[in-house]
Order: C-alpha cells, then structure tokens, then sequence
C-alpha cells in the first residue's frame, strides 16, 4: 500500500491541515486512506500535533466534502470537513478547506459547525456565490446522510478502519 500526501488549504490558497496517510482501497464510495493512531499532523505552520486515536479519511469522488471516521476515544465519531472537490495526483490529495464541518458525536448528537467561520470568510475572501451554494448544498446533504446513516456513513468504514487500528 502506498502513502499519500494530504493537503487541506484555505480559501485564497494558504496551507490548512496536513499529513500523510496510506492508501487502504477504492469502493462506489470513493478513496479511503488509514491513519494510525500516533500519526503527526499539522495545521498550516504550527508545530506539529500528534493524534491519539486511528481514523479513516474518505475522499469522494465528485463531491465537496472528506470525511473521517473515527477510532475511540474521539467523541466525534464522524468528521466531514466541506470542501472543494478532492484532487488526487502524485501521491498527494488537495482540496481547499470551506470552514463547514458537520460532525456525529458517538452520542449520536449531529452538529453542523463553525457556520460564524463561513460567513466571515465568505466577506473576508469574497467567495463566490457558486462556492457559497456548493457548500450550503453540501452541509445540508451531509446533515441528512450522517444523520440517516445513508451511504458511507451506515458502517462502509468499518473494514477499512479495522485495517488501521
């Protein structure tokens, strides 16, 4: 299996979240990538943080989301960063990070978050409307997927987080 760079930036191009990963499979769902527990990650030029817990990242195909499922004892069981769509190159996957996360505690409270975020960056950078009604439509799908448990979020991650933790 092979490592692949994740690269989350920010609108107007400055570097976000980013780490490696290794490439777990493929399925109808999209590209899933493994991160043990113990993987160093860090946000634009902070020092590096060290995640305790394993997690699984999906990249979709054609969609303006990511998603990691999470390991206990993350009380966030899902984490869905909106996003552009997903790029995969040489050994490396972008998107640019849209500030909406919508996230299923292992409670089973869903949370839409950082909507403050989005409408200052919307005014900030001057997103533009396409940008705006993407994400928007994406929140929305994802609180009712996450929340219904529909597609990848009925357990599709189960095999592929077995592999990592």
């Amino acid at each position: 299996m092979s490592e692949m760079r994740i690269i989350y930036r920010k609108y107007g191009g400055s570097l976000h979240w980013h780490h490696h990963a290794r490439v777990l499979g493929e399925d109808e769902h999209g590209v899933w990538v493994g991160c043990p527990s113990g993987m160093i990650a860090q946000r634009g030029h902070e020092p590096p943080t060290v995640f305790e817990f394993a997690s699984v990242i999906l990249f979709p195909r054609d969609a303006w989301w990511t998603a990691a499922f999470n390991a206990p004892p993350r009380k966030a069981e899902i984490y869905c960063d909106i996003t552009t769509v997903p790029v995969r190159g040489d050994a490396r996957i972008t998107m640019v990070d849209l500030d909406l996360d919508v996230l299923r505690m292992r409670d089973g409270r869903l949370i839409l978050d950082d909507e403050d975020e989005f409408a200052e960056h919307q005014v900030r950078y001057a997103y533009p409307e396409e940008i705006i009604r993407q994400a928007e439509r994406s929140a929305a799908w994802l609180m009712e997927a996450v929340g219904a448990r529909t597609g990848p979020f009925g357990g599709a991650h189960d095999r592929w987080l077995s592999q990592v933790t």
